[in-house]
């Protein structure tokens, strides 16, 4: 064994069967979707059929699934576009989103065109519900909740359905980025009244550089990328027909074989749990353990010289992880994250993330790296 791959929440290998229904697209399909001759409209089919899979997996309807350039993009354009198109002045949020939803917020609130509210949150990255009611309660300023479905540094999952829920009692918008948990859990738009909702296929075995937003048919927004008439006039530039069609491959195959997914997947996290605290008496986990994605193993450690160099020396021992989110996380930045919840903490923060494809022997293998990392740490 030469290296072990725990590193699922920041991508996943592209599966077989995804690669193929690529290959195949790749060899076939190179007309231009918005021409009218035959090549142009095999692909514009081939468009609207990897349309109908995502939009059937999540309860929508055709008509509210877009595909962008990923869950950037789709967290981008759903909170721009609710301030400039449905008259949104105020978003609830909180500390622990996505750089892309902080970032947006950031931008958002210099431009004066938002109140920025925080609704609390505990230290296992739990919102307070109470206190979002309240916020939803104490004002009538149009308002975006934007919160996201599993957090992709600690794992702690919202509570989806009753966040919708209460949002809609007090007739606020409700974005969720379901980047890490499209794929992995049952999401029915149907059922759920989500505003907006996010995905990427890169999370799911597919190809980077794609995603999908869906916007509820009753929120009319105009395009945040302004081009030609692709995506029903919603955004502009040639389709990525590859990655879309890889996008829906991996979707599909996601959903079809959730439940053996699952099961191995929280099989190996379980494993490394038991493991890691048998190992190293001194170990805590961050975010909730009853309440949790089950792909997502955030462990911390207590300092030391070494724990500092941590994640390189893994690295150089055959064990991909990270100490949070790979879209931040540079050399070894530090997680705003893990800030947030446990504040000006010395301890070391390793993120494990999983997939179906790994096993307790590649566990049983990082374990035995880590015991000579940290020696002073084992028992």
């Amino acid at each position: 064994m030469n290296r072990v791959y725990f590193d699922n929440a920041a991508t996943t290998p592209i599966c077989k069967d995804v690669q193929e229904a690529m290959a195949q697209a790749i060899g076939n399909l190179y007309g231009n979707p918005s021409s009218i001759h035959t090549e142009g409209r095999n692909a514009r089919a081939a468009i609207e059929e990897a349309r109908k899979k995502v939009a059937n997996y999540i309860g929508a309807s055709i008509g509210e699934i877009f595909f962008t350039s990923g869950g950037t993009e789709s967290n981008n354009t759903a909170l721009k576009c609710a301030v400039r198109d449905l008259g949104v002045k105020r978003i609830i949020s909180s500390p622990l989103e996505h750089h892309c939803i902080l970032h947006s917020l950031d931008s958002l609130e210099s431009a004066g065109v938002i109140e920025r509210v925080n609704v609390n949150i505990d230290q296992e990255g739990n919102i307070d519900i109470k206190h979002l009611e309240e916020l939803l309660q104490s004002s009538d300023v149009p308002t975006l909740v934007s919160l996201m479905h599993s957090n992709n540094e600690v794992g702690t999952l919202l509570p989806l359905e009753k966040v919708a829920a209460l949002c809609e009692e007090n007739n606020a918008y409700f974005h969720s980025d379901t980047v890490q948990t499209v794929g992995y859990f049952p999401i029915d738009v149907s059922k759920t009244p989500i505003s907006f909702l996010s995905g990427s296929a890169h999370k799911f075995y597919g190809p980077k550089g794609i995603g999908f937003i869906y916007v509820n048919a009753n929120n009319q927004i105009k395009p945040y990328m302004d081009g030609g008439a692709q995506e029903r006039n919603m955004r502009g530039g040639t389709e990525n027909i590859y990655g879309i069609i890889g996008l829906a491959k991996g979707l599909e195959s996601s959903y079809e074989e959730l439940d053996i997914r699952r099961a191995k997947t929280t099989s190996v996290r379980n494993y490394m749990k038991e493991q890691l605290m048998a190992h190293f008496p001194d170990i805590t986990f961050n975010g909730n353990q009853e309440n949790y994605h089950y792909k997502v193993l955030s462990a911390s450690f207590p300092p030391s010289d070494k724990a500092d160099l941590l994640l390189l020396n893994l690295d150089m021992a055959g064990i991909s992880v990270s100490g949070g989110s790979a879209c931040s996380s540079g050399a070894e930045a530090g997680s705003h994250v893990i800030g947030a919840l446990h504040g000006d903490s010395p301890r070391k923060t390793i993120r494990f993330s999983f997939s179906h494809s790994n096993t307790k022997e590649e566990v049983d293998f990082a374990i035995s790296k880590l015991r000579v990392i940290l020696p002073e740490m084992a028992v």
